[in-house]
């Protein structure tokens, strides 16, 4: 019963996070950088008071926020800010509330597929499944990718190669997160992501257009039927547990990286 309990309250308190990320009552809170009361953060986001204050309260009892009976104020410490309302930060996490919505939206169809009805891909869960992964996993690129992951592969080799001049495959790029980052970073590089994600590859081709990244381009293909050859480095990111026969699939990356170098 008590575990049960705790999956209650934290299946209502990913909801009222959720809420709270809309309403944007997080941001309002960060960018006031001092304890705020119910009436100001009403004020402040548009909202009704009395529902502010009992979301005010399951934040407070669910540690996400902290409160001062003295002054009945609250505030949103920094460090929480960084999960909770900065969507630039290495530690943000509302994407994988987002992705939690797609489970529940997908019930009806989770249930033929335990019956044996239908099968289930990537492509037939709601859309908020692909958005919120990618908002999720983005936070970890932001903090390492650049910065630690690249320069670490072979004692800096394939970061040389990229300042200078690479063909690079982003497989299974999803809405282009990596790829973009990567392009942005090493001008003189040439890169291909590719996802069999009809939805996710023209999020990402209008990411790029956006941002006007030249030196990228995004193809639908599978990860077993891409043109994986003439690359100096292959990726991929966040998709390897969804592939099928992803070990051999590896190894004749592995093989092919060898016999460039």
């Amino acid at each position: 019963m008590n575990k049960a309990v705790g999956d209650i309250a934290g299946g209502s308190t990913a909801m009222l996070v959720i809420i709270g990320e809309r309403l944007g009552l997080y941001k309002a809170m960060s960018l006031a950088n001092t304890p705020i009361s119910v009436k100001e953060l009403a004020d402040k986001t548009g909202t009704v008071e009395r529902l502010v204050s009992e979301w005010l309260a399951n934040q407070v009892a669910s540690g996400y926020i902290e409160y001062d009976p003295s002054r009945r104020k609250y505030r949103l410490p920094p460090e929480h800010a960084l999960a909770l309302a900065d969507e630039n930060s290495p530690i943000y996490l509302q994407g994988i509330f987002k992705a939690i919505k797609s489970y529940f939206k997908d019930e009806e169809e989770f249930l033929k597929m335990f019956r044996g009805e239908r099968t289930f891909s990537w492509m037939d869960h709601n859309p908020f499944m692909a958005e919120g992964f990618a908002e999720f996993f983005k936070s970890g690129y932001i903090g390492n990718l650049i910065n630690s992951w690249i320069p670490a592969v072979d004692n800096g080799r394939v970061l040389e190669k990229l300042k200078k001049c690479a063909k690079v495959a982003d497989v299974g790029c999803g809405f282009g997160i990596t790829t973009l980052m990567m392009a942005k970073t090493y001008p003189n590089s040439t890169f291909t992501g590719f996802d069999f994600h009809k939805e996710s590859i023209e999020k990402a081709k209008e990411s790029a257009k956006k941002e006007n990244i030249t030196n990228v381009r995004f193809e639908v293909s599978s990860a077993s039927e891409f043109p994986g050859s003439g690359y100096d480095f292959v990726t991929f990111f966040d998709c390897l547990h969804d592939m099928g026969r992803s070990y051999r699939r590896i190894n004749s990356y592995k093989k092919s990286y060898q016999e460039k170098w």
